[in-house]
């Protein structure tokens, strides 16, 4: 009998917190997702109940409020170094970027409930670690009116943050605090696997669940091709397993299905294209708009529980994929920016989809799209998932950049780059770009205004540089997010978004009527220069027209012009 009773005791505790750790997702039968506080509040009680959970307050959101990160840890350790050292993987999960897609936060609840009343087994080789909610502006500013074609819960946060901004567009530029308290969190963790859960829009289909892998031909290397042929490849066989019937992204680029999927590129804005760039696997689960939330829901746990089965199983391989990557990538010589899709190259996935067709609209008369779904059908489609390289940067052995460009300085320390200050005054050698052509978005994105199709020249100069100027070796695991940042042309650069933007403006100039007398003077003490000049009338026809285009030719090939328009002050230390 006092048998009997000790084991009642000792189930009593799951028994309880089984019960009185339900979340409003399941009190309300899975019609609701909750605020801002009542998420907060949850996971405070979890904290306090269970010492495998602990929430840490991290740094500050636009909202106001600080970010938090919940940790899940099996023997209470909740400091990342000492978990690296003892040879865990830590899976960072991301939720609520996008806080009309909830999908996450709630399963993110469910899946530690079920942890911490044994009710799933956590692996002890593996760390959680979870964003309960990151757009937290978003999340306060709940209505049942967003995302007016999704099939709820009843209310739910906007896109937007408080400035405004999809935040999944802010990994590299940084305008939010909420990306610059993600990078700190991104690197104390330093994620063997990351995953940020999302819900898709688009074409109606079967499938409840659908991945966005980091895109393995820019991952590279043997991190790429475990992902493409190991770790993709597991995800699906263990979501098989539990019911689900798992397809990439659904990206029809405003085809049919017929014409095939591409595969969705994830630059380095993107949360995963972020990842790539720090060797980490990475993953954006989305599912389905049109399926009911209570499927959602239970496809992204099971999901998670997926990449825990997997990571937990293959613990070893991440480990010395990672490893070797981060040592690889401080030799590599060369690195690409920029990509193009390989259509002559596909695989074949197996899609379950509705026929489609038009009828016309209640709305316009016109032919509307529909789908219908008393026409399920499955075929095999083409997925066009290769990637070749367009451009690529051969490394140089350190950059410099100017104390004055503080902002990009700071975005480095942000993300944990090796620099030095140089401690005097310095007559450097350097390779220097020179912005030569651009094109600039006519409509703000994101609060920018993007440069593109960046085009430079190159030469050697004998720059001087002033103590205090920051000196950036490339002989560090940050060398391919350097590259991506610091070289002009990446699509994700900062120059693209406008940091270096200020080079881009004239700052000097002369008053046409005076100048007129300096330059014909300068002309004949610089015939090579009126060489120039006359070899130009010769060959351009609207420039021979205009005087003002001919005095700027002059002042442009002179000492009068200033140095630094358009000179790209990112310096590169080559041999």
């Amino acid at each position: 009998m006092r048998i009997l009773s000790v084991g009642f005791l000792l189930l009593l505790p799951a028994f309880i917190f089984s019960q009185s750790f339900t979340t409003k997702y399941e009190q309300t039968q899975a019609k609701e997702t909750p605020t801002y506080s009542e998420i907060i509040s949850w996971w405070k009680m979890m904290d306090d109940r269970f010492p495998t959970i602990k929430m840490q307050a991290m740094g500050p959101s636009d909202a106001g409020f600080p970010l938090h990160l919940v940790v899940v840890s099996n023997d209470g350790d909740f400091d990342m170094t000492s978990l690296h050292r003892k040879n865990k993987r830590v899976i960072l999960v991301n939720n609520g970027i996008h806080p009309g897609e909830p999908d996450g936060i709630d399963a993110s609840m469910l899946l530690v409930r079920d942890i911490a009343t044994h009710k799933i087994k956590l692996p002890d080789n593996v760390v959680l670690a979870i964003i309960p909610v990151y757009n937290i502006g978003g999340c306060l500013n709940r209505s049942p009116w967003y995302r007016v074609d999704q099939n709820g819960p009843a209310d739910f946060g906007s896109r937007g943050n408080s400035q405004n901004l999809d935040l999944n567009r802010d990994f590299i530029k940084c305008d939010s605090k909420e990306a610059r308290s993600f990078a700190a969190i991104f690197h104390q963790c330093d994620p063997d696997v990351f995953v940020d859960n999302h819900v898709s829009n688009g074409a109606d289909y079967q499938h409840i669940m659908t991945l966005l892998t980091s895109q393995y031909n820019k991952l590279g290397g043997p991190l790429g091709d475990y992902l493409h042929t190991e770790f993709e490849p597991g995800l699906y066989k263990l979501m098989k397993q539990k019911g689900y019937d798992l397809v990439p992204y659904v990206d029809f680029a405003g085809q049919t299905p017929e014409a095939g999927m591409e595969a969705y590129f994830d630059g380095p804005r993107y949360s995963s294209g972020y990842a790539t760039l720090w060797h980490t696997f990475a993953f954006v689960p989305e599912t389905h708009m049109l399926k009911p939330y209570n499927l959602r829901v239970e496809a992204t746990k099971a999901l998670m529980e997926s990449f825990i089965a997997f990571t937990a199983t293959n613990s070893e391989a991440i480990h010395q994929l990672r490893e070797q990557t981060k040592k690889n990538v401080v030799n590599q010589t060369s690195f690409p920016v920029s990509w193009k899709l390989d259509t002559s190259r596909a695989d074949q996935v197996t899609f379950k989809g509705y026929e489609a067709g038009h009828k016309p609209s209640e709305v316009s008369g016109l032919p509307r799209l529909y789908y219908d779904r008393t026409k399920p059908y499955e075929k095999q489609i083409r997925y066009y998932n290769y990637y070749a390289a367009r451009t690529t940067i051969n490394k140089p052995l350190a950059y410099i950049i100017p104390q004055g460009w503080w902002k990009v300085i700071d975005l480095l320390k942000l993300n944990k780059v090796n620099m030095r200050v140089l401690s005097k005054d310095t007559s450097i050698e350097v390779e220097v770009y020179r912005i030569e052509d651009y094109k600039t978005f006519p409509r703000p994105y994101e609060m920018h205004h993007q440069n593109t199709d960046v085009v430079v020249s190159t030469s050697k100069q004998k720059v001087q540089f002033r103590k205090g100027d920051y000196f950036v070796p490339l002989n560090q695991s940050a060398n391919r997010f350097l590259v991506e940042v610091l070289e002009p042309q990446p699509d994700d650069s900062y120059f693209a978004w406008n940091y270096f933007d200020g080079i881009l403006g004239r700052k000097e100039g002369y008053s046409a009527y005076a100048f007129e007398d300096i330059a014909a003077q300068y002309l004949n003490e610089h015939p090579d220069v009126r060489k120039q000049l006359e070899a130009r009338r010769l060959t351009d026809t609207a420039f021979a027209k205009s005087a003002s285009a001919q005095l700027d030719f002059v002042y442009r090939n002179s000492p009068y012009y200033e140095p630094d328009h358009l000179r790209y002050p990112v310096y590169r230390v080559v041999r």
